[in-house]
Parts: structure tokens; sequence; C-alpha cells
């Protein structure tokens, strides 16, 4: 097979070791333990794979520059993920520009603006949707966008490189663990109504409880945005408006902690009178009172392995078309347990 034809996802997969390993094999040997490296080293010979450094420099209009746009920067979930992108790029001779967007629609257009204007080659998405234009379009055909990544949510009907986790899984398996904890009466403080994530992880929810038997209560899912003030108005919703249940499964960490503190204000405890899960894995998840029972995404290595798809996507100068789905697991910690008994 011609060396063109072979890229750095099929040394990953004959090495067995992650895109980002192999980018750091070829690009900073030195923090790779040897017998990683070897065997990163003995793929790259058994498939002929080269980087095609060349090509890259001979690109037009260069500028090792990458935008990646971010709802919220004051979010501790983006700061491993943009961790994770650096490591990488510095070890390409890249730059990163973070685009803090605020959701807003004219702030991602003003950072689109860049890579349309050559003063960067490619753009990370953690926003959860591409730039429109101001007629509500897409800029441009799949095939005609600039170089961009998708990180962490999924766009529905684009064909573009896709690095993310099983949100449905992971929530059935967290809505799951409460079950298994002997739970029946289980609450859902869900996200923005529009977002991909809230969509899948409600998803998720619902399946567990119906492979159970359980019974969907409607009651017993409320709104939030991702925020802890929304996390503890949705925990005092659902107490105001019926019984109360012995669990809540909160989409993010972060309104999970917001629960904590609403369930505590009532004179409640966790997880004596009422279990909580988040959702993240943040900084402060282990740090907070009781610590909290989470699924644990590999934020780093989601970020790493985005900026290695990057890498390789301007060094083909192609669009490929592949999703990679990291794996996530659960963390039991103290915020949950079986309930109290009548």
């Amino acid at each position: 097979m011609a060396n063109g034809a072979i890229t750095i996802e099929d040394v990953a997969r004959l090495a067995g070791v992650s895109i980002a390993t192999v980018s750091r094999t070829l690009h900073r040997p030195d923090i790779v333990s040897e017998k990683t490296r070897k065997r990163v080293e003995q793929a790259i010979e058994a498939t002929g794979y080269t980087t095609n450094a060349m090509a890259r420099s001979l690109r037009t209009m260069q500028t090792h520059v990458i935008v990646v746009l971010v709802p919220n920067i004051g979010n501790p979930f983006f700061s491993e993920i943009l961790l994770g992108i650096e490591a990488v790029a510095s070890a390409h001779g890249f730059n990163i520009l973070i685009g803090n967007t605020d959701n807003k629609p004219e702030r991602e257009k003003s950072f689109a603006a860049y890579v349309r204007g050559h003063q960067a080659d490619g753009m990370l998405l953690l926003n959860g949707h591409v730039p429109l234009d101001n007629g509500g379009r897409l800029q441009g055909r799949p095939a005609a966008l600039p170089p961009m990544v998708i990180m962490c949510e999924r766009i529905p009907g684009l064909s573009l490189p896709t690095v993310r986790i099983d949100n449905e899984g992971a929530a059935h398996l967290a809505t799951r663990h409460l079950i298994e904890l002997g739970h029946r009466s289980i609450a859902h403080i869900k996200g923005p109504e529009e977002n991909i994530l809230t969509k899948d992880r409600l998803a998720g929810y619902r399946r567990a409880l119906e492979e159970a038997g359980i019974p969907f209560e409607a009651r017993l899912v409320a709104p939030g945005d991702f925020s802890i003030p929304s996390g503890q108005r949705g925990v005092e919703r659902i107490l105001d408006e019926g019984p109360r249940p012995t669990a809540v499964f909160c989409s993010n960490d972060e309104m999970a902690m917001g629960a904590i503190v609403a369930l505590k204000q009532r004179g409640l405890s966790v997880p004596g009178d009422v279990s909580v899960v988040g959702f993240d894995d943040i900084q402060f998840a282990g740090s907070c009172d009781p610590p909290l029972t989470t699924i644990h995404q590999p934020r780093r290595h989601i970020g790493e392995t985005a900026m290695a798809l990057m890498v390789e996507l301007l060094e083909s100068g192609s669009v490929p078309e592949r999703e990679v789905v990291i794996e996530t697991e659960l963390l039991q910690r103290g915020s949950s347990g079986p309930p109290r008994g009548p």
C-alpha cells in the first residue's frame, strides 16, 4: 500500500494505542515510555507511515494557529480538554486561540472569521454546532467547510471528524447504578432543552428506568442549564411538587453540587435521605461534601485526540469522515448509597 494511503489512525490501531500517543512518539518521544515507543515505531515501520511535514510547509497562508470555540470558559469542564489540545498542538508547532463565545452567535461568527480570513488554519468546536451565516445556514457545504473537528457534542447530519463519549450509554450507567442500589424513585435534573447532551442523557436515564420496569414520571424531571443554581432550583421544584425521590441523577457535576446544597438546606442528608449522582468528574467532584459519585470523562484524552485529528486533517488536506468514541466509567464516591428503609 502506498504511504499516502496510510493514516496516523492506522498506526495507532496496529500499535494498540491512541492517536495522541502516536503523535507524541513522533514529536516528543522523550515523554513516551520505551515500551510504548518501540511498539509505535514498529507499527510505523510495518505500515510505512511518515508524517508529511513537507506537504504542510507548502500549504499557502498557513498560520499554525487553531481556533477553539468554547461556550463558557468559566466552566471547569473545559480546562482539562484545553490542556490536552495544547499539549498536542505544541508538539506539532501550533498555537491555540481560545474563542469564548458565551453561546452568542455573533461571537462565534467573529472567531470563525479568523479561519475564513486565513488568520487560522482550522477550528475545534466545543460549542455543539458549526457557526452559521446571517441566513441561518451552514457556512458552506460540509466538503467546502474549513478544517474542523467536533468535540464532545455530536452534530446530527454532519459528516465531520468527531471526538465524543457515548452520552446515552453513560447516563444509562449512572441511572442503573442507582437502581442497583435499590432506588425506585429517581429524579433527573437535565440540561438546556435544545442541547444534544441533554437529549442523549435524558434518553439514557429513561432507558435504564424502562429496563428496570420503573414507570417514567415527568414530574421527576426538572430543567437546568448546567449551572450550580439551576441544580438547586431543580431539586427545590421536585421537592415542592410531590413526594420526595430517594435519588437524583444530574446531567452534570455543577448541577449535582447545586442539588446537594438544596437538599441540605431542606434538612435532608446525602446519601442518607437522597443519593446524588453527577456527570463529568470535574476537578472539584471528589472534594465536595460528600464526594460526588459521577461519570468520569477522560477530558484531557478527548482534547489530545481531537487535536491529533486536526493535525492529520491539515497534513492530508482532506476531511476524514470518522467518529472517535472515548470510553467513560462510573466513579462511586460518598454521595450515593442504598435508600433508607421505611
